[in-house]
């Protein structure tokens, strides 16, 4: 047989970072070592929204779901006995993402490194900030400044960086459909090179090298075909709008250039070892088609919806990316797709519609006026409302969960909290502490002089790099650099996109929501109330907000006046809302791993306030154990991924408002 001439592999990343930069640095070394050939860094909460960690909304949250990254020093540690030349890293990162691109350019440089060859991404996509992850800091027309002057400033100084990710990753995981996912990814890309073009800071003839930097992160779900036609259709599109908006007729500059991380939400809680085969089939969907293939791919782990993975963990899904490229004939073949009729009509048919829906933002102003006006955000909740539906009426099928329950015991789990990684809860004081002795040895007049001028530049129209960069040489920490922005542009607080939302599950005789609605309606008599009241809260920094906003609009269709606020919010905040509006239960939705301290103070402040007997209800991704300790600390009920039930959620509800109230249990069959 003869030797085909295989295809480079795509970058095999693994999403990766935790308590400390020493920590993570050693998990990296760790994975290069074993044949990683990208490093892929995951930030936590308080770098990607730009808090120092003795910031009070850091609370709990430091080195929870990634590294904490405050000031040089950390990331001089981060990056140690790791070339950065010789490297490709991709930081998700984003209304925070020139600070950190400043700390690496400056580490990359200490290291002695040419920064022109300095290679790797920045995600940067404020966008979908907005709409689904909820890092963003600053109102859009200031945030798309900081991309703009972000990227002019990659493409003349380190020309062979990624400056932008357009990511419709999280919009899928928002509910987005393939049509929403590709038409919402390029009118954010249309706006953002549109605000590069108007902005003078790059000459007409170099517009190509600012196109030919963009890329895009994806999402790869379990629909096999769809996923795969889904890239097909993105590649056609963006060859169309770059060739035909922006005149660009080098063909090598129009390449769509995206990277993938597949579906973490789609995850299981529920006999988690189903995970892997679901892993490797949105693997497939974005490397099987040589035509639409990934050029990055980072894998999940199978235990993601049960904790944060170990290092074991992450070697798995390494290894099923080295099978693929490396045992098996896929890199040695042409696009196996082509001349498929059945992929041609279903590409077709994404193309049509999703240009029709790029049209109707268009028309709106753009991807910002949609963003502001609260359209994308009412259209995601809507859509995942409606996936929602799907899975409970068991129309959509997800093994394990509503269908095939039985099952085997599990080994992988026979010990729940042996088979994820813990952060050790002392850690966020020891980074507080190394914050402080930072703060206290650098060069306290430069720090000052730089941020001095970072908002003058800011309050100005000059390109805010080259000053970000020399507050990162002056020892200025993460949140001084942000609240300086923050002096200048403001925040901001975007839609939630719930009250909007239309009826996802019809309330018809004798289905649960109605016996659900029934227990509400009896309940609120039985209280003397009009309405029972219901605030939704999203503790500390944790800006996943899709399972919030779903209880949150199904409780609002059972017939509960629906308190909720949107995203980080401190104990305090959600304490004086719960007694300001006298709500009949508070519920608390956090999935970043802070639950043991927010929970328990949330607790704490009613009890103080003489509420004690407000029921309080926690959900998100609580390992057993955790789950135990809140329920003896007081919590009414605790609810994980596998209760994929909301409206027998909201039924519980009742019950807990009820107990909570010495009332009789209700005989209804919800």
């Amino acid at each position: 047989m003869n030797e085909r001439q295989k295809d480079r592999p795509w970058l095999m990343r693994t999403y990766a970072g935790h308590s400390t930069a020493e920590a993570s640095n050693e998990l990296y070394r760790r994975n290069l070592a074993k044949g990683q050939t990208g490093l892929s860094v995951a930030f936590d909460l308080p770098t990607q929204t730009g808090y120092d960690p003795d910031h009070i909304l850091a609370r709990g949250e430091v080195g929870r779901v990634g590294v904490p990254v405050s000031h040089l020093g950390d990331m001089r540690r981060l990056f140690q006995g790791i070339p950065l030349e010789q490297m490709n890293t991709s930081m998700t990162i984003n209304a925070t993402a020139m600070w950190l691109l400043a700390l690496y350019q400056v580490v990359a440089e200490e290291q002695g490194a040419d920064t022109a060859k300095l290679q790797g991404t920045t995600q940067n996509d404020i966008v979908k900030e907005y709409l689904s992850r909820g890092t963003h800091v600053f109102p859009p027309v200031p945030s798309l400044r900081l991309t703009t002057d972000m990227i002019t400033y990659t493409v003349n100084r380190i020309p062979k960086w990624n400056p932008i990710n357009i990511c419709s990753y999280h919009l899928q995981e928002a509910g987005a459909t393939p049509v929403q996912e590709i038409a919402y990814a390029m009118s954010t890309a249309i706006a953002v090179l549109d605000a590069v073009r108007d902005s003078g800071q790059v000459p007409e003839e170099k517009f190509g090298d600012v196109v030919a930097r963009i890329s895009f992160f994806v999402n790869a779900g379990v629909r096999f075909i769809e996923e795969m036609c889904k890239m097909r259709a993105f590649g056609r599109i963006w060859d169309r709008v770059t060739r035909e908006r922006y005149g660009i007729t080098n063909e090598k500059q129009r390449r769509f250039r995206y990277g993938v991380q597949v579906n973490s939400l789609g995850l299981t809680e529920a006999q988690p070892e189903n995970n892997v085969q679901r892993i490797v089939l949105e693997m497939l969907a974005v490397t099987l088609s040589k035509d639409a293939r990934a050029r990055a791919v980072q894998l999940p782990a199978w235990n993601e919806a049960l904790g944060l993975p170990r290092p074991w963990d992450q070697q798995w899904s390494l290894r099923i990316q080295q099978v693929l490229a490396h045992e098996s004939d896929l890199l040695e073949y042409e696009d196996i797709f082509a001349g498929s009729h059945v992929v041609e009509a279903k590409v077709d048919a994404l193309v049509e519609e999703s240009l029709a829906e790029i049209d109707r933002i268009q028309q709106m102003g753009g991807a910002m006026a949609a963003v502001e006006s609260g359209y994308l955000k009412s259209e995601l909740v809507s859509s995942h409302a409606a996936r929602r539906a799907r899975i409970e009426g068991g129309e959509e099928k997800i093994v394990g969960v509503n269908i095939y329950e039985s099952t085997e015991p599990n080994p992988l789990t026979s010990d729940l909290d042996g088979a994820i990684m813990t952060v050790d809860p002392e850690n966020e004081a020891r980074v507080v502490a190394a914050l402080h002795e930072w703060r206290d040895n650098r060069d306290e007049a430069r720090a000052s002089e730089a941020l001095a001028a970072l908002k003058k530049a800011a309050a100005g129209t000059e390109n805010m790099m080259e000053a970000t960069v020399e507050c990162a040489r002056a020892g200025v920490t993460t949140g001084e650099w942000s609240w300086a922005l923050r002096d200048v542009f403001g925040e901001f607080r975007a839609p939630t996109g719930v009250s909007s939302a239309p009826v996802a599950v019809a309330a018809e005789p004798g289905s649960t929501l109605a016996l659900v609605r029934v227990k509400v309606t009896r309940t609120a008599a039985d209280l003397g109330v009009g309405r029972l009241r219901l605030l939704v809260g999203k503790p500390g920094l944790d800006g996943h907000s899709n399972g919030a906003e779903q209880i949150a609009v199904r409780a609002r269709d059972a017939g509960f006046e629906v308190v909720y606020q949107g995203i980080r919010l401190t104990p305090e905040q959600i304490t004086d809302a719960a007694l300001a509006e006298d709500v009949h239960c508070v519920g608390l939705s956090i999935l970043s791993g802070s639950h043991a301290e927010l929970v328990p103070d949330v607790l704490r402040r009613l009890r103080e306030a003489g509420a004690p007997d407000i029921p309080v209800i926690a959900g998100g991704i609580i390992p057993p154990a955790d789950a135990t300790a809140l329920i003896e600390a007081g919590v009414a009920a605790v609810f994980t991924p596998k209760d994929f039930g909301i409206t027998e959620i909201i039924g519980r509800i009742v019950d807990e408002i009820r107990k909570a109230n010495k009332l009789d249990p209700l005989e209804v069959p919800a």
